[in-house]
């Protein structure tokens, strides 16, 4: 009996601290972080890039989230001639939970949005800019009160690109509709709660 209780004590224990986290008024903490760099070996060719946006929301009620993240993104390439792209980006976001216990089902509406520039050889060449709109399902684990560990995947996507040349004054735009469901190519992290 004293261990069925104990049992039942965690349990319980669990379920609050985990419905605790997505209740209104609470902070959700976290971000992403990417580097790659490559080099084809015998030549000259090699690419590097480097990632950054923090995140941050706030509960506005029970198990629903607003916020943004902030960031930086740099691609470079080198063959004949040094490529760079960069891009300032914002995105902000509304998540909802689903769910009991230490596992939660989420849908997340982000505007992704982005302005950057290319240049070659140190010359500016195009001025870039995106617009988006994506939701995307995941599940989050909560094995405290403070940490949710995150499953999630692009899921539907719309985006609208822009490339101006800055010597013509030219303009291509873009127009892209997905699905991207690869579970072999999800996002996972860990967002903080407070």
């Amino acid at each position: 009996m004293k261990k069925l209780f104990l049992t039942l004590t965690a349990i319980t224990a669990l379920t609050f601290a985990a419905n605790a986290q997505t209740e209104k008024g609470k902070f959700i903490v976290g971000g992403q972080v990417g580097f790659s760099t490559s080099k084809i070996q015998d030549t000259d060719i090699k690419s590097s890039s480097f990632s950054i946006m923090p995140q941050v929301g706030y509960f506005v009620s029970d198990n629903f989230a607003i916020g943004t993240g902030i960031g930086y993104e740099y691609n470079k390439s080198e063959t004949t001639t040094e490529n760079v792209n960069d891009a300032f980006k914002v995105a902000p976001y509304g998540r909802y939970y689903l769910g009991e216990g230490p596992v939660k089902f989420f849908g997340q509406l982000t505007v992704p949005m982005a302005w950057g520039n290319q240049k070659v050889d140190d010359v500016k060449t195009n001025k870039i800019t995106n617009y988006g709109v994506e939701v995307a399902p995941g599940f989050a684990y909560f094995p405290t009160s403070k940490i949710g560990i995150e499953f999630k995947v692009r899921g539907l996507y719309y985006n609208h690109g822009q490339v101006e040349n800055i010597a013509t004054d030219t303009k291509v735009k873009t127009n892209s509709f997905g699905l991207d469901a690869n579970s072999l190519a999800p996002t996972i992290g860990v967002q903080f709660h407070f």
